[in-house]
């Protein structure tokens, strides 16, 4: 009898089995039709409503792409597999509305850019030119953005680094409380309130605008940018490996100095060029502290200088087809120097990793 039962057992989960292997799926296309049929029926609705706008129509072709997926995969699946694919839809559509408004913006630069972008455009400046006129370039401003970047992350980066591994080695109780308050506070306050702390010290002190000024500006701006992501990087290594050198007797500076940085130092590079990025693009503490100039200006101690970012807001502001011109190629030199930038902070990263043996 109960050899009977125990036959009867595969042959009754046998249909079972069969159903759930049988099921009904999405093909793998099935995303890639949904986006097309949703964009035709976006562009028929604000066709037919009268939008002009492709970004309404983008919207709408983005809110019917959700709808659309879940509704199939309701029809063809089941509930769970709609609740999964409605939420991996919103990830989509969530991700192209971030992307598309970054490629437009690359897009319109590059085209508007390279109409005046060139060698001669690059190491020649402004001066004898007149701003409504054709010619001219930003050789002037691009030296001014390389030397006023450049002292801010001279100043900005030992301050950084060492607040960091301050907070995290050896910081505790009230003092590293109020210290990382304060870096919280700074890293929201604006750009134009650091340039007039530093405009307030140069009438007390009477000095005169120069690049120097400028660059401690955008110091200020700098600091809590490098504070906290120099931080976060020291705190992702291993106490295993700080613990491991001070069971040696290796006196703790050192661990830190050879031991702690270097585990870290490519997220602390991240993280340098990241706020070297954040600073590159401020005109208001230039406006201020630094005033501009169409010369030809190396002395960053000295002397009115330009930057890219205030070159640009220069041209723009003289309103001729020239000068647009000239503003666009500016965005795009600045848009390149930051992409720059990362790529070196990426090569110093890899080139400083700890070594893993296999």
């Amino acid at each position: 009898m109960s050899n009977v039962i125990q036959d009867a057992k595969p042959e009754q989960a046998a249909p079972a089995l069969k159903g759930s292997l049988s099921a009904r799926r999405m093909p793998r296309w099935a995303p890639a039709g949904f986006a097309a049929v949703s964009v035709a029926l976006g562009i028929g609705v604000g066709v037919a409503t009268g939008l002009e706008s492709r970004i309404q129509w983008g919207l709408i072709a983005a809110a019917l792409f959700v709808v659309v997926s879940y509704i199939a995969t309701t029809a063809v699946e089941n509930q769970r597999q709609a609740k999964d694919r409605l939420a991996t839809s919103v990830v989509w559509v969530c991700f192209v509305l971030a992307v598309v408004p970054l490629l437009s913006l690359i897009w319109v630069t590059v085209s508007r850019g390279v109409k005046v972008l060139d060698g001669y455009f690059l190491t020649h400046s402004m001066a004898g030119v007149p701003g409504f006129d054709v010619g001219g370039g930003v050789y002037h401003a691009l030296i001014g953005t390389l030397e006023q970047v450049g002292l801010a992350t001279l100043v900005s980066a030992p301050i950084g680094l060492l607040t960091a591994v301050y907070l995290v080695e050896y910081g505790k109780g009230a003092l590293a409380k109020a210290v990382t308050f304060f870096v919280d506070v700074m890293t929201g306050i604006p750009s134009i309130v650091a340039g007039l702390f530093i405009l307030s010290i140069m009438l007390i002190a009477g000095l005169a605008p120069s690049g120097l000024m400028g660059a401690l500006a955008l110091a200020i701006l700098m600091i809590p940018v490098v504070v906290r992501s120099t931080e976060e990087m020291l705190k992702l290594v291993p106490n295993e490996l700080r613990e491991a050198a001070l069971a040696l007797g290796v006196p703790k500076w050192r661990v830190i100095l050879k031991v702690v940085i270097p585990t870290a130092i490519g997220g602390i590079t991240t993280g340098v060029m990241l706020a070297i990025a954040r600073i590159a693009g401020e005109t208001a503490p230039i406006m201020l502290l630094v005033f501009g100039s169409q010369l030809i200006n190396t002395n960053p101690f000295e002397g009115a200088q330009s930057s890219l970012p205030f070159y640009i807001w220069e041209q723009y502001k003289v309103g001729s087809e020239a000068s647009y011109d000239r503003a666009w190629a500016a965005a795009l030199v600045l848009i390149a120097f930051v992409m720059i930038l990362n790529l070196v902070a990426r090569g110093i990263a890899r080139w400083k990793a700890p070594k893993t043996g296999r």
